[in-house]
């Protein structure tokens, strides 16, 4: 049996050790720079664009800045009752420099919209898009950059989010969500090149890899515990498949290929944390139980990104350090003890602001807001805990229409089927 004080350093080390390295690994993180002759060019390049209603101030805006980066072409997927009205908004774009498709599928499932663009991509590298982003006309150049070393399969970019004048608490939520995710992955991208998910919001890969046949067949024929096949959480297959086929990955952490989104302003953005537990979880779980290709490959990201899903709820982990701390400092002077927590409280306060650094130097008007983070991080683990139990649900919840063809998202498997 462990003592307090060893139970307490063994917890502590487990928890911070991680924080202390990935500091550093961030801090001192550069992206590739641009190669003086590339052998990639935005013209080497196609976009492609799954998107649900076809129409919106959103989706011309993306599909503007797409434009204005100059790639090959802009393929865009939406669902057959709405390709009349992409058609019509593409073509009031008159765009005539850059070519630009649509295309259309049966059902609202973006895999399958994927599926149905990746065989028409005529170019060496294939670049992903939401259809609520922004981008910077730099983009793909930074984005090519990496794919000058031939080990590499896919590259991520910085993402934060698309801020209003009006912007709400739900906002600032949001921002911070992106930022934690931009610290965790720049920095184990530096470290041992691996990251959790290549988020779909702007992903690029070599189209060779997308058009193989064997990951047509994987990416439309995942299973999820044998139970279920699975047609969400696309991006975080596709990062599986990298990992798993001896394919690099990077992420161009810089300003520019820094993108803008949108995230929900309201209380929807509840259900949009859901939906990324679920997935976390489903996708995390694969990675480290059964394909366990990570363990080899990546083992700090292993350690900092898989094994942190398994971690209990920020509250009960600070509570049982405080507890913990408390009885190895039973012994001492009053006095000594105060100040041991006292530290301790003073070390988790700053654990949890070092990652956000990077957005209250953008925005020092949202530092008073810093402790609504905190309470919600503690929150969050109950989104965490619920969505475990739930991980046979795939619905989004927050955007309208996005629900409607759900039942193809995790298709339960008959008996039939599985034998």
């Amino acid at each position: 049996m462990f003592s307090y004080a060893e139970a307490f350093l063994l917890l502590w080390f487990y928890r911070y050790v991680r924080l202390i390295v990935n500091c550093f690994a961030h801090w001192t993180f550069k992206p590739i720079p641009l190669p003086e002759k590339p052998s990639l060019t935005p013209e080497d390049v196609t976009i492609i664009i799954p998107t649900l209603d076809g129409e919106g101030d959103e989706l011309r805006e993306t599909i503007r800045t797409c434009l204005a980066a100059e790639p090959f072409e802009v393929i865009l997927v939406t669902i057959d009752a709405h390709l009349k009205r992409l058609s019509l908004l593409v073509d009031s774009l008159g765009c005539t420099s850059i070519n630009i498709r649509t295309f259309s599928v049966a059902q609202a499932n973006k895999r399958r919209q994927m599926c149905r663009a990746i065989p028409e991509v005529r170019t060496k590298i294939t670049v992903f898009a939401d259809d609520d982003v922004t981008w910077p006309s730099t983009i793909l150049h930074w984005i090519l950059a990496p794919f000058e070393r031939p080990n590499v399969g896919g590259v991520g970019t910085c993402q934060r989010l698309r801020r209003t004048e009006r912007s709400n608490i739900w906002d600032f939520l949001g921002s911070l969500y992106l930022e934690r995710r931009n610290f965790e992955i720049s920095a184990t991208t530096h470290l041992d090149g691996g990251i959790s998910c290549l988020s779909g919001r702007t992903v690029a890969y070599r189209t060779h890899i997308l058009q193989d046949p064997s990951f047509t067949f994987g990416f439309t024929h995942e299973y999820w515990i044998r139970r279920y096949q699975l047609n969400a959480d696309d991006d975080n297959f596709i990062t599986r498949w990298m990992v798993s086929h001896g394919w690099k990955t990077h992420v161009q952490y810089c300003p520019q290929a820094e993108l803008r989104t949108t995230l929900e302003g309201n209380v929807k953005f509840l259900k949009q944390c859901l939906r990324w537990s679920r997935s976390n979880w489903r996708s995390n779980l694969s990675s480290m139980l059964v394909e366990r290709d990570i363990w080899r490959q990546q083992p700090w990201s292993a350690y900092a990104l898989h094994l942190s899903t398994l971690s209990p709820p920020a509250i009960v982990g600070d509570g049982l350090l405080v507890f913990l701390c408390y009885q190895a400092t039973v012994g001492w002077e009053r006095s000594s003890q105060v100040v041991a927590l006292s530290l301790l409280a003073a070390w988790m306060f700053l654990s949890k602001f070092v990652k956000l650094l990077g957005h209250f130097r953008r925005f020092p008007q949202d530092i008073p807001l810093f402790p609504i983070s905190i309470l919600f991080g503690y929150f969050h683990g109950l989104i965490k805990v619920y969505a475990f139990c739930t991980l046979d649900v795939t619905t989004w919840g927050s955007r309208e229409g996005a629900d409607l063809d759900d039942a193809y998202r995790m298709i339960r498997l008959n008996q039939r089927t599985k034998s």
